[in-house]
């Protein structure tokens, strides 16, 4: 580590604005291009190869994750955020240029490549700037700017599509990224940094990336390029269990695994990525779906579907802005979160029971922004008490890891709320519905969405009261 003095009040300000930059790129391009794809398509042809602009990004997102934040323990943050955010801003403008599918979906994994790791190397910054009890304000402001950003996505994407031309969701990349490169540069340039002795190992993460990147594949496939017990889709299926099985071998085999075993040792840890990965799963995989509700029940288009999100997001970012706050005030911690879970859970079962009762869209959004407070009550508490289990030495593979499992659990819950929404994405189904749109269709579907909602959010009630309740360091805030 340097012997630079830790940061100002005002410079861990510009700091974070500086990251919030970074998160809000990375968060954005996840989302921005669903409601833009039937003009993409229209404009560069080939639309059968339509799903691979989204696949293409989460791919590279999600198998990179991981060895972003163990390079970053090895090579200090700054270098490998800036790494990250130059190749991401490359991608964008590839994408903007791009003549054709193809060269799009290519420009797309350049994109993911350098995202991959920006949310958890924001995250994992923080924890280095500051104490264990001032954690959860600051990582509120991220689960702010991350759930923020996942929502307006589609409304902004469509707007762009709509209005102007669909490459701006692209270019507005790049005076973005260019800001954030430059604040974070300069910033960190003047704050500690810290470096530990680790090995790569290239093997599991190889493994890795084969078995995460084959099961992103079959998510993103299955039920709507091919039918889920199709022969490519289980032939996927089963090359990823054969490589996170060898991963799982390799973890428990290596001198300094990828995810080293003194992490997922810590019951502790276990627990706040699962419970964060349902939580956070639920919540992605409803903000993909109601859009289709919205249209189809409410007869909006895609940017006044997009539009009608804002309560959700409004409730997710109050949840963890409160409950961030109260963990630097509260010996415990946890109550906040708990109680905004249990409430969520019931308000999802409230919304479950309302399908097809002929109560307003107001009452169903009000549910479910009471699901969303919970869900965001938990994210800061999740990620401060993973940060606060573990050695400084590991504080970005940790981080990086429950970033992970959160990103292939969004994946996994988008996948199982568009088969219950759309039958799987099957085309009939979803023209029953347009054509019947107070019949059973669309509210037998939808009320499975909720109940796997209301499940996620169990589930992230389940293993967040498990967690144990550690004390936080650092001075307690009056």
């Amino acid at each position: 580590m340097s012997a630079n003095p830790p940061p100002n009040a005002a410079e861990l300000r510009q700091v974070m604005f500086g990251l919030g930059l970074a998160m809000l790129l990375s968060a954005l391009d996840q989302t921005i291009v669903v409601t833009a794809m039937p003009t993409i398509a229209a404009d560069l042809g080939d639309p059968q190869d339509l799903p691979w602009i989204v696949t293409a990004y989460l791919i590279a997102a999600t198998v990179v994750t991981p060895l972003y934040g163990k390079f970053a323990d090895v090579y200090g943050r700054r270098r490998v955020i800036l790494i990250g955010v130059i190749t991401f801003v490359l991608g964008s403008v590839a994408c903007a240029l791009a003549p054709s599918m193809a060269a799009l979906a290519g420009a797309r994994v350049i994109q993911g490549l350098g995202g991959g790791g920006l949310i958890s190397l924001a995250q994992t910054i923080v924890a280095d700037l500051v104490s264990p009890r001032e954690r959860g304000r600051y990582q509120s402001y991220f689960a702010a700017v991350f759930i923020t950003s996942s929502i307006a996505g589609p409304a902004l994407g469509g707007i762009f599509a709509q209005y102007w031309h669909w490459s701006l969701i692209f270019w507005i990349n790049l005076p973005l990224g260019l800001a954030a490169l430059l604040i974070v540069n300069s910033r960190l340039k003047r704050v500690p940094e810290r470096r530990h002795p680790h090995r790569v190992d290239y093997l599991g993460a190889m493994l890795l990336i084969a078995g995460s990147g084959l099961l992103v594949l079959a998510l993103g496939w299955g039920g709507v390029r091919y039918p889920w017990r199709s022969a490519p889709i289980v032939g996927i299926l089963a090359a990823s269990a054969l490589a996170w099985a060898l991963f799982a071998w390799r973890t428990a085999r290596a001198e300094e695994p990828l995810i080293p075993l003194r992490i997922l040792r810590l019951r502790i840890v276990r627990d706040a990525i699962l419970s964060s990965s349902f939580g956070l799963g639920g919540f992605v995989g409803l903000s993909v779906v109601m859009p289709i509700y919205y249209e189809i029940c409410g007869g909006m288009n895609a940017s006044e579907s997009g539009l009608t999100l804002i309560p959700l997001m409004v409730g997710t970012v109050a949840g963890a802005t409160i409950s961030g706050r109260l963990m630097g005030r509260l010996t415990h911690y946890k109550t906040a979160p708990l109680l905004g879970l249990g409430a969520g859970a019931l308000a999802a079962l409230g919304a479950a029971a309302m399908m097809g009762s002929g109560r307003s869209l107001f009452w169903l959004n009000a549910l479910l922004t009471v699901t969303t407070f919970g869900i965001g009550a938990m994210l800061p508490v999740a990620t401060v008490s993973v940060q606060n289990a573990v050695d400084s030495r590991d504080l970005g593979t940790a981080t990086a890891s429950m970033q992970f499992f959160r990103q292939l659990a969004a994946g996994a819950a988008v996948a199982l709320f568009a088969a219950l929404a759309i039958g799987g994405g099957r085309a009939q189904l979803l023209e029953e519905m347009k054509t019947d749109v107070d019949g059973a269709a669309l509210f037998s579907s939808f009320r499975l969405v909720f109940l796997a909602l209301a499940v996620c959010v169990g589930l992230s009630l389940l293993f967040l009261a498990r967690m144990e309740e550690r004390p936080l360091r650092g001075e307690r805030r009056s």
